[in-house]
């Protein structure tokens, strides 16, 4: 049988410390008591109204992530180490945007080819030669996580779009704190509320230069969206706009949000929608999500955009796996956070080696997202496997592969009481011009199907809230 790190046991079954205190109480409470908690936590979020669109089911069916009230742990010395890697790590993907749309040095040293970023379909040609505000690209990523070991974390995944999530890692923490005070008053857990608050201070450190407080605001696709509810709720905890295209109109090449008292110059757009539907002047035409002339003003360095159009050349799986060679490239220093080992299915030998061990592997598309159109080698049949090989064939380039990870697991709360389900992380990393800044913790998603390694919400999995200690606890293995 398969050993996976348990993240509440040492590698000898004993209590790690950082979860003493968690499982002492799990131990002195009943299944009864929990499930009622549990359904309480449901209650709340349904009040709350944070739900996800399932685009698949046949229409917009909104539906709740399942929310498990037991808390993954990670102790002081665990997060220092990951902050420092995360740093690391999004301070390289923004260099190389900068070069990507600059001078290329990354090419003329032959790390990459021309082809390699010219050809990519999330490459901007409207973005070269252009510095963004503050020198930022990706103000915001979203950067997975898996841990296989005591020290033993990977990056999964680098998002350095729009990524989502961070509206239930701060509700999951509000939730907690309200149904469990008391375990808040015998562990101390490092909070993120202040999440908002460094986000404003990140977007408004990239703008353009006001009289007054720079405006920033948010610009959201709509209600349909399947993340509306975090564009809203984000607008709300910073105090800012929620605005969709329609409220915006660019003059002389500035960007302003019309008021019931006028128009109003805006300096900073977090922008939540897709670079095609930006601006129906450069990019899609037919878009009515956009404003028209963004571009010109973003270009002419009257607005910020966050994250800047063509930031996803960066978070694409086949660029995802030169990132260590990048940090040595523009940092001169040894990678915090190791990758994944990854094989490019364009690479002939890659391929031959991926056809022939699929059962091992996890095959995805190299610009896939949310566990879509992946295979899971180990859980497949032969006939998904040959039907997913022919499939590899007639396209290699559009797919990776990666070993199956011996993901950790957190004992979660399921039908039958409580068992470990594997987990990941998706802290959030916030880069504005004058300094990166992480709250401490981040989304832990949860596959909640036993035996599952797939996380994602929209494939089943769910979430839970995620405890950083305040200091270390002695003895943790």
């Amino acid at each position: 049988m398969r050993q996976f790190f348990d993240d509440m046991h040492g590698t000898d079954g004993d209590i790690r410390a950082a979860y003493a205190e968690i499982a002492t109480w799990l131990a002195q409470t009943p299944p009864d008591t929990l499930n009622a908690k549990r359904e309480e936590a449901e209650r709340l979020f349904r009040r709350i109204g944070i739900t996800f669109a399932v685009y698949t089911e046949g229409g917009d069916t909104e539906r709740l992530i399942p929310f498990d009230i037991i808390p993954r742990i990670l102790d002081a010395d665990e997060w220092a180490f990951l902050e420092r890697g995360l740093k690391q790590r999004v301070n390289a993907l923004n260099l190389f945007l900068a070069d990507v749309y600059g001078a290329r040095e990354i090419v003329r040293a032959g790390k990459l080819t021309n082809e390699q970023i010219d050809g990519h379909p999330a490459y901007c040609v409207q973005m070269q030669g252009v510095m963004p505000p503050g020198g930022v690209y990706t103000h915001v990523a979203g950067i997975d996580l898996v841990r296989t070991g005591v020290n033993d974390f990977y990056v999964l995944e680098d998002n350095c779009r729009t990524p989502s999530g961070v509206s239930y890692m701060l509700e999951n923490r509000s939730v907690m704190m309200r149904l469990f005070p008391e375990l808040f008053a015998r562990i101390g857990v490092e909070p993120v509320a202040r999440y908002p608050q460094d986000l404003l201070r990140t977007l408004q450190s990239v703008a353009p230069l006001a009289d007054d407080e720079p405006c920033v605001v948010v610009l959201t696709p709509g209600q349909f969206n399947s993340a509306y509810y975090e564009h809203s709720f984000l607008a709300d905890e910073m105090g800012v706009e929620l605005v969709e295209g329609i409220d915006l109109v660019v003059r002389e090449k500035k960007v302003y949000m019309r008021t019931t008292g006028g128009l109003k110059r805006v300096h900073v757009i977090y922008r939540r929608i897709d670079d095609d539907f930006l601006d129906p002047m450069v990019f899609r035409a037919d878009s009515a999500l956009g404003a028209f002339g963004l571009m010109e003003a973003y270009r002419a360095g009257n607005v910020a955009l966050a994250n800047a159009p063509g930031a996803g050349i960066a978070d694409d799986k086949a660029i995802y796996m030169h990132v260590p060679e990048m940090i040595r490239f523009y940092l001169g220093e040894e990678p915090i956070l190791n990758n994944v080992p990854t094989w490019d299915c364009a690479n002939d030998g890659a391929l031959a080696y991926v056809l022939d061990h699929l059962e091992e592997l996890v095959v995805k598309e190299a610009r896939g997202s949310g566990g879509y159109g992946m295979l899971v080698g180990p859980h497949s049949t032969k006939k998904t496997r040959d039907a997913f090989a022919k499939k590899l064939r007639e396209n290699p380039s559009a797919y990776v592969a990666q070993p199956t990870l011996a993901l950790s697991t957190c004992p979660t709360f399921v039908a039958d009481g409580t068992a470990p389900r594997h987990v990941d992380l998706r802290p959030f990393v916030l880069s504005g011009a004058d300094s990166v800044r992480i709250v401490p913790g981040g989304l832990t998603r949860v596959a909640l199907s036993e035996g599952s390694l797939v996380v994602n919400s929209s494939q089943g999995g769910g979430t839970k809230d995620t405890w950083v200690l305040h200091t270390r606890q002695n003895g943790a293995k």
